[in-house]
């Protein structure tokens, strides 16, 4: 995302709303690319060499081609090819792929063109090319997906589904196959687990695909997961910047990539935030035993980063919540026993200034000390971590909705917050036992 795009935003220009820019600005950047003329991307005579580890200087050259913005549109597909192997969207790819694109639909990727963004992308005019590319760069990269709602705009159908049985516009399609594997029709991928060639291209469908060590590097994802040096920054922090952060942590010297945790085995999965397991992976919750000691009750909950290769959360948007409280014997919180700490990254609506940033650096702890008198009729002590990933977008969708500027897409952005609060879930649940309070 482009600093003059927020800027238009905070200064009241344009017609974009700050949810969009800041949708856009999480998951819509460009890998920092130089000035220097850049090579041709490898041919299917390269596909061999490709087979070898690139040097680094070569996956940064591959990366900065590969996601030059704006994508260049396709172009014709070779005469050979039938309509599958000359489709993009991501149905065709899945007659062939099918376990990849199972993964895929289930994914937070198949979902970048949710109702969040759609309800607001309806006010746009079809022919603000520029303001659609400020989200669609990451979100549906291709130029024919930026053709796709240009199109449904222009009818008046933006929001509306395809028929029963008809295909979805590929701009609804969010990041899709192609949007990582084609460019020019020529198909790019990993080379062969065991390293072995693919064979004659005339003879494979859509001509094979050309090999590299990029797909499997941290800066492919860098592409849209990392704001360039000069991107819009908060504090002195750039707004999106978990690639530098991964970077900077031990995960990077140990050659731990993205993909190894958010893509296992190879799977299309690109589980974060939004998945229980993949949260409980990557941190580690301690608490103590609570004590009662001159009529304070005292205890520590403690989270640590000890498997999450970035900040926790890395983004603006999640919240964590870490609770201990005092619970009677119906399992109630009892009413001002609660203490809570927020770990996150707090910014306000418009962009303009950090608020707080109790983020979790890699390897790192945050703990909440919990120091109350016990409560008469307290029969447990409670330690609880609740996650809430999409905790700026539901208090935005709110504010939108309560202030009727949600347009157009009212009920898109409706479906939206409906979405954002039954995302969140509780990661951790603890009760420790208290002594009966006639004994205490």
């Amino acid at each position: 995302m482009r600093i003059w795009a927020v800027r238009k935003i905070l200064d009241g220009e344009g017609g974009m709303s700050c949810l969009l820019l800041l949708s856009c600005a999480l998951a819509s950047v460009l890998a920092a690319c130089g000035e220097a003329e850049k090579p041709p991307m490898p041919t299917k005579s390269s596909a061999q060499s490709a087979l070898v580890p690139l040097p680094t200087t070569e996956i940064q050259k591959f990366v900065d081609i590969h996601w030059e913005r704006p994508i260049a549109p396709q172009g014709k597909p070779p005469a050979r090819f039938s309509p599958v192997e000359a489709a993009l969207d991501p149905d065709s790819c899945g007659t062939c792929h099918a376990a990849q694109f199972n993964d895929w639909r289930g994914s937070l990727h198949a979902r970048a063109m949710g109702p969040g963004v759609l309800g607001q992308l309806g006010d746009m005019k079809a022919g603000a090319r520029d303001e659609h590319q400020e989200c669609l760069r990451c979100h549906a990269p291709l130029a024919e997906q930026a053709d796709s709602l240009v199109a449904a705009l222009a009818s008046g159908g933006a929001f509306a589904d395809a028929p029963q049985g008809a295909p979805q516009p590929l701009h609804r399609h969010g990041v899709m196959c192609a949007a990582c594997h084609v460019r020019g029709h020529q198909r790019y991928g990993p080379p062969r687990r065991d390293g072995s060639e693919a064979g004659d291209p005339a003879t494979l469908p859509h001509g094979g695909w050309v090999s590299s060590g990029a797909f499997a590097d941290s800066r492919f994802c860098a592409a849209c997961h990392q704001f360039p040096t000069d991107g819009y920054a908060l504090n002195g922090k750039l707004l999106e910047n978990t690639y530098e952060e991964w970077k900077a942590s031990r995960y990077a010297r140990e050659g731990r990539t993205c993909q190894s945790c958010h893509m296992p085995d190879r799977r299309h999965l690109w589980r974060g935030i939004h998945d229980r397991e993949t949260v409980q992976a990557g941190v580690t919750i301690d608490v103590t035993a609570p004590r009662i000691q001159s009529d304070v009750l005292s205890a520590t909950l403690t989270i640590k980063n000890t498997g999450t290769g970035h900040h926790f959360p890395t983004y603006v948007t999640p919240r964590v919540v870490a609770e201990v409280y005092q619970e009677g014997a119906d399992r109630k919180m009892l009413k001002g026993t609660l203490r809570e700490y927020f770990i996150g990254r707090l910014v306000s609506p418009d962009l303009s200034k950090e608020i707080a940033d109790t983020r979790i650096a890699p390897d790192e702890q945050a703990s909440l000390d919990y120091q109350v008198p016990p409560h008469r009729n307290a029969a447990a002590l409670v330690f609880r971590v609740r996650i809430e990933p999409d905790a700026f977008y539901t208090g935005f969708y709110r504010d939108l909705l309560a202030g009727g500027r949600a347009g157009k897409g009212e009920q898109l952005i409706r479906q939206a917050l409906k979405e954002s609060t039954a995302s969140a879930f509780t990661l951790y649940l603890n009760r420790q036992p208290l002594p009966d309070p006639a004994a205490r």
